[in-house]
């Protein structure tokens, strides 16, 4: 396994030094702190669950696959997700599956694709012909299912249908969770739901909404934010993991940070309690962009099984990598 920094073209200083304090966060995590990556796999530390290429919000600048598998190198990636976006609501240009199958064809060892729908797209032939677009994206070489961020209610018919051609295609739905997208209330009724009716699908949640319900008595504004302070006992995410062995947590972005971040005690306890359900991701999208995600998990010093299962293991396994 090798955590070393790949030789690349000069950059910024301002992107140099955003890119050397997260791989000197990721170096401290790497060496002997997580066993040695199994044969046949990629070197590295880390599946990060959530990335995406292409441009996508107009005040960022694109990302490509040579500059992402160079920052995967930087930083103990071994392989990521990469993720469409096809949803109005989602970002600012579409990302769509085909465009990700493209980007991704040469480098599938270590770039996995998914694949996307929205829900209120047209098509014919039921819950068969979604099945049949599905398999269809399945066959191309895509793992699973998102990200899912369509401006619909998390319940909403449509939906509902969707997820459940995922699971029968075996896809795994990674889903975003705000108050303007697969919206929610406190407490995650419509999400619950989704759990029952859908008992043989896989979910991973992600999004404001979702990581602000690691606490109680959260609030519906606090859904579209990332609340600060002590985490309440009895949030949502800890009470449906518990009841539903199939729901996975995605700790990319600044709300999966922040969840662990605003109250370390918890935090930490949380990721050992809930070990074999969450996955570590970074929802990196642009160059330079910082990381928290790779100093956080430094600091915390989790065991080395609790590492190994977030930082890669549990992804392989879903994925079937």
């Amino acid at each position: 396994m090798s955590c070393s920094r790949s030789s690349r073209p000069s950059l910024s200083r301002r992107r140099l030094l955003v890119q050397a304090a997260s791989a000197a966060a990721a170096a401290v995590v790497c060496p002997g702190s997580v066993s040695a990556q199994p044969k046949g796999f990629p070197p590295g530390t880390f599946v990060d669950v959530h990335t995406h290429l292409g441009q996508t919000w107009n005040t960022r600048p694109p990302l490509s696959a040579t500059e992402l598998l160079r920052w995967m190198d930087a930083h103990g990636v071994a392989q990521a997700v990469v993720l469409p976006l096809v949803s109005p609501e989602a970002s600012s240009y579409p990302l769509t599956t085909e465009f990700v199958l493209r980007v991704t064809r040469e480098h599938r060892q270590r770039l996995i694709p998914f694949c996307s729908i929205d829900p209120r797209t047209s098509y014919q032939g039921g819950h068969r012909g979604l099945v049949g677009m599905l398999k269809r994206y399945r066959d191309q070489g895509c793992r699973g299912f998102g990200e899912h961020k369509p401006g619909v209610p998390i319940d909403d018919p449509r939906n509902i249908r969707l997820f459940k051609a995922c699971a029968e295609v075996g896809l795994p739905v990674l889903f975003h969770l705000d108050n303007q997208r697969n919206w929610d209330r406190p407490g995650l009724p419509g999400l619950e739901k989704v759990l029952r009716e859908v008992p043989d699908g896989v979910f991973i949640g992600h999004g404001p909404g979702w990581w602000a319900s690691i606490s109680g008595q959260v609030t519906k504004k606090e859904m579209q934010s990332y609340p600060r302070g002590p985490v309440v006992p009895g949030g949502a995410i800890d009470r449906l993991m518990e009841k539903y062995p199939n729901l996975y947590g995605d700790l990319s972005a600044g709300s999966g940070a922040n969840a662990i971040a605003r109250d370390p005690k918890f935090g930490r306890e949380f990721l050992i309690r809930r070990s074999r359900q969450l996955l570590f991701g970074t929802d990196f999208l642009y160059p330079g962009q910082p990381v928290p995600q790779f100093e956080l998990m430094a600091k915390l010093d989790l065991p080395q099984d609790v590492q190994q299962r977030i930082f890669r293991d549990n992804a392989r396994r879903l994925l079937g990598l």
